[in-house]
C-alpha cells in the first residue's frame, strides 16, 4: 500500500529537526490527546458495561423473571402442564400481589403485600440468601417477612406486631372498611435496594389470598428460566399460548431504568468521542505546519520526479502513524486501569479522603467493571477514522502547490 520511498518521508517527518521543536510539541499533544480519549472511553464504557451488567444480576435476584396475570381468568392446572413441555427447564410457583398499608407504633406506610407459596424454592432461596434478622423456619401462616429499611421507619424487631390493611374492602353494618388483619414479624431482609428494602412485606401465599379477599383461581404464576435474558420470547410463547392472561417479563418492569442507562452510555460515548476529535485538530495543525515548512523539500521531491499522489500518501502516513500508535496506547493504558480500577478507587479514596464511590447511593459494594471486546474494537476503529480524516485533510494541500513557485527564490 506504501512504497518503501513513502515510508522514509513519513518516518523523517517523525522526527523534525531541532529548529522544528514546535512541530515535536504538537505531535506530542496530538499523541497524548488521541490516547487518552480512547483510554477514557474505554474506562467509562467498561464501567457503563459493569454497571448495567452487576444491576441486571441485582434485578434478576429480586423479580421473577416472568409473571402470568390471571387477569379474571382461572389458570388451569392443564395450562401450566403445557408450559412445562413446551419450555423446558422452568420453575413455576404460584404468587400474589397487591398494593397495602402497614401500621405500627402510631405509623403507617403504603407498601406492596406479595404472598409466597412456602413450596417455592426460588422465592425461599431468595428470603434465605437476603434475612439478616429472624428465622426463615418461623415464615408460616400469620407471619410476615419485611424490608430493613421499612423495619427502620416503623421501629419495628423481630417479634413484633404489625396491621396490614388491604385494598379490597370488606361489607359491615357501617358500610364497606378496608380488610386488616395482624400479623407477627418473622424475619427482616436486607438486599441492598433501597427502594426494595422499604416498600416490601412477604406473606405465606395463604395469607396474601386472605388479606386481598381473593380465591386461589386468582392466583398468579411466577415462572424463573435457567436463561433469565430470553424472558422476552419465552414471553411471546406463553401469551400465544393464552391471550386470556396477561404476561410480562423482568425487563418489562424496569423498561424505563434500562432505557435510561442505556442512553446514558450512549450520550458519555458521545461527549467523550470530543476528546479524540479535539485531539485530530492537533494532528490536523501539525501536518498543516509540517506542509508549509517542508515546501521547499516536496518541490525538489518533484522535480525527482515523485508523484503528488506518493507525497501524499506519505504525509497522510505521518499522521495517521501517531493516531494509530496513540490508539494502540490507549487501549492499553484503558484495559490496565478497568482492570485494576476499584484499586485506584481505593487508592484515591484513602488520598483524598473522599469516598468516589458509596455503596448506599449506587446499591454496589464495590465498582463495577466489565471489559467489552466489542466495544474496545469500536473505539479504535473510530479512533482509526478520526485519525484518517485528520492526516488527509491537510495532505490534500500538496496537489494544490506550484513547484516552480517553491523553487523560484532557491
Amino acid at each position: 500500500m506504501f512504497t518503501k520511498a513513502e515510508r522514509l518521508i513519513s518516518f523523517r517527518n517523525l522526527r523534525p529537526k531541532k529548529k522544528e521543536g514546535f512541530l515535536k510539541v504538537i505531535s506530542i499533544f496530538s499523541f497524548l490527546g488521541i490516547m487518552l480519549g480512547v483510554a477514557i472511553l474505554i474506562i467509562v464504557m467498561s464501567v457503563m458495561n459493569g454497571f448495567k451488567t452487576e444491576l441486571t444480576k441485582k434485578i434478576l435476584g429480586l423479580n421473577p423473571h416472568v409473571v402470568i396475570q390471571s387477569n379474571s381468568f382461572k389458570i388451569e392446572d392443564n395450562f401450566i402442564e403445557s408450559l412445562k413441555n413446551k419450555i423446558q427447564n422452568i420453575d413455576i410457583s404460584k404468587t400474589y400481589s397487591g398494593e397495602g398499608i402497614v401500621m405500627s407504633n402510631d405509623n403507617a406506610k403504603g407498601i406492596i403485600i406479595k404472598g409466597i407459596d412456602l413450596k417455592n424454592k426460588k422465592g425461599l432461596n431468595f428470603l434465605k440468601k437476603n434475612i439478616i434478622k429472624g428465622d426463615l423456619n418461623k415464615f408460616d401462616k400469620n407471619t410476615a417477612i419485611i424490608g430493613v429499611e421499612l423495619a427502620f421507619n416503623l421501629d419495628l424487631e423481630v417479634g413484633n406486631k404489625i396491621n396490614l390493611m388491604s385494598s379490597a374492602f370488606v361489607t359491615t353494618p357501617f358500610g364497606g372498611v378496608p380488610k386488616q388483619e395482624t400479623l407477627t414479624i418473622a424475619g427482616i431482609f436486607n438486599t441492598g435496594f433501597f427502594e426494595f428494602d422499604q416498600n416490601f412485606v412477604f406473606l405465606n401465599l395463604s395469607d396474601a389470598l386472605s388479606i386481598f379477599d381473593k380465591n386461589e383461581y386468582e392466583q398468579n404464576l411466577e415462572i424463573y428460566l435457567k436463561d433469565p435474558m430470553k424472558a422476552n420470547i419465552i414471553k411471546d410463547e406463553i401469551q400465544k399460548l393464552n391471550q386470556n392472561y396477561f404476561v410480562y417479563s423482568w425487563s418489562d418492569l424496569n423498561k424505563s431504568f434500562f432505557s435510561a442507562l442505556k442512553v446514558e452510555r450512549n450520550v458519555m460515548f458521545i461527549i467523550l468521542t470530543l476528546i479524540l476529535i479535539v485531539a485530530a485538530f492537533n494532528i490536523i495543525s501539525g501536518l498543516t505546519i509540517l506542509i508549509k515548512n517542508k515546501t521547499k523539500e516536496i518541490a525538489i521531491l518533484k522535480t525527482l520526479g515523485l508523484s503528488n499522489n506518493s507525497i501524499k500518501k506519505s504525509f497522510f502516513l505521518t499522521g495517521f502513524t501517531i493516531g494509530l500508535f496513540a490508539s494502540i496506547t490507549g487501549i492499553i493504558i484503558g484495559v490496565i486501569f478497568s482492570l485494576n480500577i476499584e484499586k485506584i478507587r481505593n487508592i484515591l479514596s484513602s488520598l483524598f479522603k473522599f469516598e468516589i464511590f458509596p455503596s448506599d447511593v449506587y446499591f454496589l459494594e464495590q465498582l463495577p467493571t466489565e471489559i467489552n471486546f466489542y466495544s474496545i474494537i469500536i473505539i479504535f476503529i473510530f479512533s482509526l477514522i478520526i485519525s484518517a480524516l485528520a492526516s488527509y485533510l491537510p495532505a490534500m494541500r500538496i496537489s494544490k502547490m506550484k513547484t516552480f513557485r517553491a523553487l523560484k527564490y532557491e
